[in-house]
């Protein structure tokens, strides 16, 4: 194994900043290049597009220019998977980490077999998470490890998004839309589909096969009229969505997966949140119960919401990142949490 992981960031959105910024500051990572989509990012220096001096790595549109460096692995961040470019990169011979709605492949129909296809005949690996899903599951899988019986494992996730200003990634989970509207329940279905595959992951981990995964959607209106920045939500719409996917084997529910977003304070009903976060419940021998919430640290300096939330996108870069050694070692092929080795968080200690 090398001592240091040539890396290629694709995508510099808010997720990828942090990705960037944190493979710069990690010895254990060499950044070799930089994927900008857009073309005006492109000959931009990889730094200054993240908010750091300049790096000496200018930012490309030229996925061919970036495959001919061979890089150990790609950090995949952008906001969708692209599964024809996912199919380029892995049939290179790059692996390839992700928080693009990955975790499985499941939801991409015969996408994932092409990605299959793609690492064979690359030889090369793809490995997806984020905090939530990804993340969470894992600790959900860590608590069950001090049981000798499982019979349920319930991960709840609840959250106040009403400074999260992410119109493109709310609105197609239901946010916005008439509390009437005939297709809310599908709306969310689709738009939530991601946890549906960390579902299978936690089933997998069990070594349960289940019989079905499926997703029960709830909703909350806004009874005045939200203004969340770029976008309002108008009153008697869907300002709240609570869904749940649910793997179930003979007819009893093993796995269930539950995410409560709210926003603004005119919500009817009025969803309580007393703390974002997770609440994991292992109902089994013993019976389990984990709570993980999160601060920012003393030192942190933000004056704005916008900075307050890049600890969110710290969050949903860093288990892919720490994930990038065990995922270079692993067998050609799509794996998960139950498939690597423990993922450690080497190289983010200061050095004095």
């Amino acid at each position: 194994m090398p001592n240091t992981y040539r890396v290629v960031q694709w995508t510099t959105g808010n997720v990828g900043k942090s990705s960037l910024q944190s493979i710069v500051a990690n010895p254990a990572l060499e950044l070799i290049g930089c994927y900008a989509w857009s073309p005006d990012k492109a000959g931009q220096d990889a730094g200054e597009l993240c908010g750091l001096p300049p790096l000496g790595v200018a930012a490309t549109n030229d996925a061919g220019q970036l495959l001919a460096l061979k890089p150990d692995c790609v950090v995949y961040n952008p906001m969708w998977i692209d599964v024809d470019e996912l199919v380029r990169i892995l049939s290179a011979g790059v692996n390839v980490v992700t928080t693009a709605s990955f975790i499985t492949g499941h939801n991409l129909g015969d996408g994932r077999d092409r990605i299959l296809q793609a690492c064979r005949t690359g030889g090369s690996t793809i490995f997806g998470s984020g905090v939530s899903p990804g993340f969470a599951e894992l600790l959900a899988i860590v608590s069950a490890m001090v049981c000798n019986r499982v019979d349920k494992v319930t991960v709840n996730e609840a959250a106040d998004t009403t400074f999260y200003d992410s119109p493109a990634t709310e609105q197609p989970v239901g946010f916005g839309k008439p509390i009437d509207h005939p297709g809310l329940q599908a709306m969310t279905e689709h738009g939530t589909a991601i946890f549906g595959e960390a579902v299978r992951l936690v089933a997998d981990a069990l070594g349960v096969e289940l019989d079905d995964v499926r997703c029960v959607a709830e909703y909350a209106e806004t009874t005045a009229d939200l203004d969340l920045g770029s976008w309002t939500i108008p009153a008697g719409c869907v300002a709240g969505v609570y869904a749940s996917w649910q793997g179930v084997v003979g007819g009893k529910t093993v796995v269930e997966l539950n995410v409560r977003w709210r926003k603004g304070q005119t919500l009817e009903p009025d969803w309580q949140i007393d703390q974002d976060g997770w609440v994991i419940q292992i109902d089994g021998q013993p019976t389990v119960t984990t709570k993980v919430g999160f601060l920012p640290p003393p030192y942190f300096e933000a004056t704005t919401i916008a900075e307050f939330m890049t600890l969110g996108h710290i969050m949903t870069a860093m288990p892919t990142i720490h994930a990038i050694p065990a995922v270079v070692a692993a067998a050609p092929g799509i794996v998960t949490y139950a498939d690597l080795p423990l993922t450690l968080p080497r190289g983010v200690v200061p050095q004095a």
